[in-house]
């Protein structure tokens, strides 16, 4: 268990972190084979800031990594979040994002 209580799952070989996360993989999975949905991601990575050296010392990048990520049938990219509570971490991560990646927004599921 960690520290929101979710209860980590593993749906088709696949390790979720909650069991929330885990049925919304599953519905989107019934998307995709139905045709609604196509190019169903994991895990997608998205950088927020790079990496950069200030006084001699590598700053890491920011990144944020996204549940899901997929193409509609209309053609819009959805990135996707399943979420129980939206952090402050999450929050200011959302804006960066919304930021640099400006034809995109997260999709939260709650």
């Amino acid at each position: 268990m960690n520290k929101y209580r979710n209860k980590r799952v593993i749906i088709d070989g696949i390790p979720f972190d909650s069991q929330k996360e885990g049925l919304r993989y599953k519905e989107l999975r019934l998307f995709e084979r139905a045709g609604l949905i196509k190019d169903l991601k994991l895990q997608t990575k998205f950088e927020l800031q790079p990496s950069f050296k200030k006084n001699n010392k590598t700053i890491r990048a920011i990144t944020y990594k996204a549940d899901f990520d997929y193409i509609t049938k209309d053609g819009r990219h959805i990135v996707e979040d399943v979420k129980g509570m939206e952090t402050e971490v999450f929050k200011l991560k959302r804006k960066m994002f919304e930021y640099k990646y400006k034809d995109l927004e997260i999709k939260i599921v709650k």
